[in-house]
């Protein structure tokens, strides 16, 4: 049998007698937007009272948007913009809707690039200066009567990558636009990102602020029974399912884009293993499933650094060490970064790390007392070494920790 009939019939065996479990798996996508989106009414009629004016004749004001993720920020702004073009169109005025993730295109550049192409200009990927970029894009938007509203979700990546400038020229934008106009709506997860905007930019960008607060279980089990809905086959889903993937996500900061992977990967579950039930025991699976990616995620992004103090505990960890302290962890830490050639930090900033790691989860910490010596922290390992190390060697670029993959530190061979 050839290679392409072995996979058909593999194909064939998985689809055979399956049951189906979905109907439309894309209702529970973080991407898809539904017409309706219970308990944020309140949102979407504020948002609508400030962009109305678009269908006036007038430029609305800009809108400044944060929350925790998964709160329904994204989607409420693209909702909105939804309808807004759709009327738009009815009444034959000439509105762009733009949106961009400020987490893949984030720098100044890339952003007018974008902006350049929604209005049928190009400019090359690179090469530019960034002014004459932002020229080209004022001079195209403002050779007629039209409105551009621009939703620039994740704006914090963009200010913390590449400063105040593309932001601040675009709040600017609307006082040098002779026929066009300009009108943003920032969003961000960061509570305190206003804390680093330029004050002129934060007086433009924040004219109309809105807050989304995170849901509480008994609005992400609304949110879930109305994906639910949409999403699966009639009477697939188990009693309390739908109660224990909002449970889970509201404990940990009522957060929708939880509740919907847990309920799609449960069915995902159900539907590979040939179950014609989604039951609480897959949501068990599925809830650490998603919390193994979600902390190889993390352990991936970390700095070299980091990376490196982290390896410092597994090593401590897997070579028996029974009680690990700071001091030990700064003392494995130096010697790394001696055999690997990385510059040594302070120990100050190396407890720095070690905070990061316990405030994620990567670590424990209990804080103990050594009389007149002081007071220190026992940590330990909070995840399986075995993840510490596969993610650490996957994703290390450099090379570098895959040299003491092995190493016994030397406080463990005294």
């Amino acid at each position: 049998m050839d290679r392409q009939s072995t996979v058909d019939a593999m194909f064939d065996k998985h689809m055979e007698k399956a049951p189906q479990i979905f109907k439309n798996r894309n209702a529970l996508s973080i991407h898809y937007v539904p017409d309706e989106l219970p308990h944020r009414e309140a949102h979407l009629d504020k948002m609508v009272s400030i962009l109305v004016s678009s269908l006036k004749g007038g430029t609305p004001s800009n809108i400044f948007i944060y929350g925790k993720t998964g709160t329904g920020k994204t989607a409420a702004a693209k909702l909105v913009l939804r309808s807004l073009v759709s009327k738009g169109r009815e009444k034959s005025i000439p509105l762009i809707n733009s949106y961009i993730n400020c987490n893949q295109i984030n720098t100044n550049y890339r952003v007018l690039a974008r902006l350049c192409e929604e209005i049928g200009i190009k400019v090359p990927f690179t090469g530019l200066p960034t002014d004459e970029v932002y020229s080209r894009f004022r001079e195209g938007l403002d050779t007629t009567e039209q409105l551009l509203i621009l939703i620039l979700d994740e704006v914090d990546k963009l200010v913390t990558r590449s400063g105040n400038d593309v932001l601040y020229d675009l709040t600017r934008m609307k006082v040098d636009l002779e026929k066009a106009g300009v009108s943003l709506i920032g969003i961000t997860n960061d509570l305190k990102f206003k804390d680093q905007l330029d004050p002129r930019v934060l007086s433009s960008l924040s004219e109309e602020e809105l807050f989304f607060a995170p849901y509480q279980a008994i609005e992400l089990q609304s949110i879930l029974t109305q994906r639910a809905r949409m999403a699966f086959q009639t009477d697939v889903l188990d009693y309390g399912v739908i109660n224990l993937c909002a449970a889970i996500a509201a404990r940990e900061h009522g957060d929708a884009r939880r509740a919907l992977d847990l309920l799609r990967v449960s069915g995902e579950f159900a539907e590979r293993q040939k179950l014609s039930k989604v039951t609480e025991d897959l949501v068990n699976q599925a809830r650490k499933r998603i919390e193994q990616a979600t902390v190889d995620k993390f352990l991936k992004t970390l700095p070299i650094q980091s990376k490196t103090v982290l390896h410092g505990i597994y090593l401590l960890e897997v070579n028996g060490k029974k009680e690990i302290f700071s001091g030990d962890i700064y003392d494995v830490y130096s010697e790394i970064c001696g055999i690997v050639g990385l510059d040594r930090l302070t120990q100050r900033r190396i407890s720095d790390f070690i905070n990061e790691l316990i405030m994620h989860g990567i670590i424990a910490a209990q804080e103990i007392s050594r009389g007149r010596y002081g007071r220190t922290r026992r940590i330990q390992l909070s995840i399986p070494p075995e993840q510490v190390k596969r993610v650490l060697e996957d994703e290390d670029k450099t090379g570098r920790l895959k040299q003491v993959t092995e190493y016994v530190p030397t406080l463990l061979r005294q």
